[in-house]
């Protein structure tokens, strides 16, 4: 399975979105400091997941969900959530 992603980091109030096969694993890497973008904003919450059977699937998706729409979408949702 595929798997796309929102993360929110609650202190410098960004979020990133992405796509990963090992959710548990691409969260860990974020928070580590292993991604060249998200280690200046530790640390980040899995705020929104999607599942998907295939990478082309997955692909489309992160590629809608970083469109400006996409975008908005995320930050409803942190909206919703706080």
């Amino acid at each position: 399975m595929f798997y796309v992603y929102a993360l929110y980091s609650s202190k410098f109030n960004k979020i990133y979105i992405g796509q990963t096969c090992d959710l548990t694993n691409r969260l860990i890497e974020h928070n580590s400091g292993k991604s060249f973008y998200t280690k200046r904003f530790i640390p980040w919450e899995i705020i929104y997941t999607e599942e998907f059977e295939t990478r082309g699937e997955v692909m489309k998706r992160e590629k809608q969900l970083k469109s400006q729409k996409g975008r908005e979408f995320v930050w409803n949702i942190i909206k919703k959530k706080s």
